[in-house]
């Protein structure tokens, strides 16, 4: 059996083990501490001086930041059909109703054209949406100068779900930064890990503030336990902040490399025609490519998405289809679609390849051979 190869497993550089030798030397093992303000601090800077929360999960994050926007039971929460449940779960932990919005086969974000004619729909229909939720998927940025032109027409507050794109950029703007709030994930598979966790962002320091007293329980800062209302257990633990600090110190490193893996791809499988890869559309994106992704613009019999991931399979290669359209998904079927067929024709048609910053340039000929001899080159 050959090598085990993984899709986006994490990559350690060693120095995050002197953080958590710190947190254990210093019995601060507990959640927050030293290394969670220092984590805060270096995405602080990173993010060009935005107020950061280090939370135990993106999911967490978003779930605040629709809470600060005081989003409550019946309210219209817009959001990708095109991503992951976990941009859609904290939605309905809150009673609210999301209306999904399909993608712009540009960048495979939420379509801002389709964006807008949905939010003049709800308007007429059943009211204005409370806020607008869009994704950087797989790490390429959005269109977002079109989303912030929406928002500010209409008055609609933007939560940008940048989970996969700590790194990736908007005219030289980092994303994450952008909406009211933005929110990053650090889960084992993004592009740098703390294990488990994510971070709450925004240019306002109240919001933060904000978050970080609803994330420790709603706890007044008193001798006895006052909460005047409920709270949430969702602050980073002091352990895991340190591996953060120490994957922050690698961070442009593992961008460059995940960069370099794309670019490899691109060139070994430019022989096949069909193939689509996702790409920044002109020099105002910056992507991480976190996730190396393409489609198959010609698909047949012999030379399909699952054909493609059955033959990586068999040589022991991790690989994916795109995300399932939320408006396809069992628990949500029955929501609000504004449809244009580009998210379910993505799913049908696309995978995404091995693109971990571990990879090496062997692993990804060994790949590109795979892809290339189902083609039959």
């Amino acid at each position: 059996m050959n090598t085990k190869i993984w899709l986006c497993p994490p990559h350690m550089n060693g120095s995050e083990e002197k953080y958590i030798r710190e947190a254990f030397e210093t019995n601060w093992i507990a959640p927050l501490g030293p290394n969670v303000e220092a984590f805060e601090k270096l995405l602080s800077d990173y993010m060009e001086g935005c107020h950061v929360a280090a939370l135990n999960s993106g999911t967490s994050a978003i779930h605040l930041a629709l809470m600060l926007l005081d989003v409550q039971a019946g309210d219209e929460v817009i959001a990708p059909d095109f991503t992951f449940a976990a941009t859609i779960n904290p939605i309905l932990y809150l009673g609210a109703v999301p209306v999904f919005v399909d993608s712009s086969m540009q960048t495979w974000n939420m379509d801002p054209v389709l964006l807008e004619e949905a939010i003049l729909q709800r308007i007429r229909t059943s009211g204005k949406p409370k806020a607008v939720i869009y994704v950087d998927i797989y790490g390429m940025p959005a269109n977002i100068d079109a989303f912030r032109e929406i928002s500010l027409r209409y008055d609609i507050p933007l939560i940008e779900d940048a989970a996969e794109a700590l790194g990736s950029k908007y005219n030289g703007r980092p994303c994450g930064t952008f909406g009211r709030m933005g929110i990053i994930s650090f889960n084992g598979n993004k592009i740098i890990t703390t294990s488990a966790g994510g971070a709450l962002i925004s240019t306002c320091k109240e919001d933060i503030e904000k978050a970080k007293f609803l994330s420790s329980q709603a706890r007044e800062n008193t001798l006895h336990f006052e909460h005047p209302r409920v709270g949430f257990n969702y602050r980073m633990s002091n352990v895991l902040a340190g591996i953060g600090r120490g994957q922050m110190e690698v961070l442009e490193e593992r961008i460059a490399a995940h960069r370099r893996i794309n670019r490899q791809y691109r060139e070994l499988l430019s022989c096949i025609p069909e193939l689509i890869f996702q790409s920044e559309p002109d020099e105002s994106y910056f992507s991480n490519f976190w996730l190396t992704s393409f489609i198959i613009a010609q698909p047949r019999d012999d030379f399909n998405a699952s054909l493609l991931i059955e033959a990586l399979g068999k040589d022991n290669i991790d690989s994916r289809p795109l995300m399932k359209p939320m408006h396809l998904q069992p628990f949500l079927k029955h929501f609000p679609a504004h449809l244009n067929g580009n998210s379910r024709y993505l799913y049908e048609n696309g995978l995404c390849v091995p693109s971990g910053s571990g990879l090496s340039g062997e692993d990804v000929e060994r790949i590109a051979g795979i892809i290339s001899s189902v083609r039959g080159i």
